[in-house]
């Protein structure tokens, strides 16, 4: 294989008799089903009514997503008004950072701010190892209590950050435009940074078998930042931690949870299609920056893979919303591979309700 090559690729999950599991864990494994399943990346929050409501009276994020009666009911509202087959934990993927001696904020208007950003290997030696159930207890609360509201309709996603996408905002103190500090620290002194994403990584295996343990069914790792790197740097400081936190998740639940799917998101993400596919996800979700047969065709079939309806699309005529369902579960179909229909993106704020629920309703009555 290709330089770029961390680890082998995926399989389809095993068939194991699971009852009435939900469409989308029977559609990963490869069962006959009358149509893909589908849910949406954002589909909590942003551009729904009854969350802007219930943000007058909490107004924090931190507040909605740390609080886990909050965080549930966040996540059922789309539920409630969509019926997806998927329901995420509606979290960020800072919240646990905070439990290894980061503290961090998200404000209105400005994003995560982390007032003192780690830049030496000082600050990395001082970090603590991750303890989920000490620092994160009202994630698992959540995703008991959300495992149990939904049951067998709808599957229950968890999800990690990745540990480059992490680090961009730990290292530049927030958000950035051009990631000058983590790139010069990667440039400058690269141990230092070696060194913080191995934290990370570490810590994001302990935070996916805590969430599957709590009642997800499945996880996805977002590395959203990470198309910000040339793909040399992405083989360096990306592309390996993400193979060894696939890797060591599985191996940690393959007795409590053998058939974890993983699946693995890139913002922006149509250069590094392959190297997605040589860290061993189950499921490769791609961006809008790819065609999803193309995709496949870089990347195999030995992956389900998720997506990737341009999230524009929402703010269009009810036509092109449903053109693009079908043609997507088309591309997906002509394919062969497993496929969960999604946007390339989250969710935008202020794209229409009923423009979302057109969308379900498209997707729930294709006929392939």
């Amino acid at each position: 294989m290709a330089s770029f090559a961390y680890g082998s690729f995926a399989r389809a999950l095993p068939h194991r008799a699971h009852g009435e599991d939900p469409l989308l864990l029977r559609a990963l494994r490869g069962e006959s089903v009358s149509r893909p399943p589908v849910w949406l990346m954002r589909q909590a929050g942003r551009y729904m009514k009854v969350y802007q409501d219930l943000c007058k009276q909490h107004t924090t994020f931190r507040e909605r997503s740390e609080n886990a009666d909050l965080a549930v009911e966040i996540s059922l509202q789309p539920w409630r008004a969509f019926q997806p087959d998927g329901v995420i934990l509606f979290s960020d993927i800072l919240t646990p950072i905070s439990g290894m001696g980061i503290p961090f904020d998200i404000t209105a208007g400005k994003g995560p701010i982390i007032p003192d950003p780690i830049r030496t290997q000082q600050q990395v030696d001082a970090l603590r190892e991750l303890v989920p159930e000490e620092a994160v207890p009202f994630v698992g609360e959540a995703l008991r209590t959300l495992r149990a509201e939904v049951g067998s309709a709808s599957a229950v996603l968890g999800f990690v950050g990745a540990p480059f996408t992490l680090a961009t905002y730990i290292v530049e103190g927030g958000m950035s435009k051009n990631y000058t500090h983590i790139k010069k620290l990667m440039f400058s002194e690269p141990a230092v940074l070696h060194g913080l994403l191995q934290r990370l990584a570490d810590a994001v295996v302990t935070y996916i078998g805590y969430q599957a343990d709590n009642g997800a069914q499945t996880v996805q790792i977002f590395d959203s930042w990470a198309a910000n790197l040339s793909p040399r740097d992405f083989d360096v400081f990306a592309g390996p931690y993400l193979h060894y936190i696939i890797k060591k998740a599985k191996e940690a639940s393959s007795r409590a949870h053998p058939d974890l799917p993983i699946i693995l998101y890139i913002s922006g993400s149509g250069a590094l299609v392959e190297r997605m596919a040589a860290c061993g996800p189950d499921i490769l979700s791609l961006c809008h920056s790819v065609d999803l047969e193309e995709g496949v065709r870089r990347a195999g079939t030995n992956f389900a893979y998720q997506g990737n309806i341009d999230s524009g699309v929402l703010f269009g005529s009810r036509e092109a919303i449903t053109s693009r369902v079908r043609e997507t579960a088309q591309q997906a179909q002509r394919a062969g591979v497993r496929h969960i229909l999604n946007l390339g993106h989250g969710i935008m704020q202020g794209t229409p309700e009923d423009a979302v629920a057109h969308l379900f309703h498209e997707a729930k009555n294709l006929q392939l």
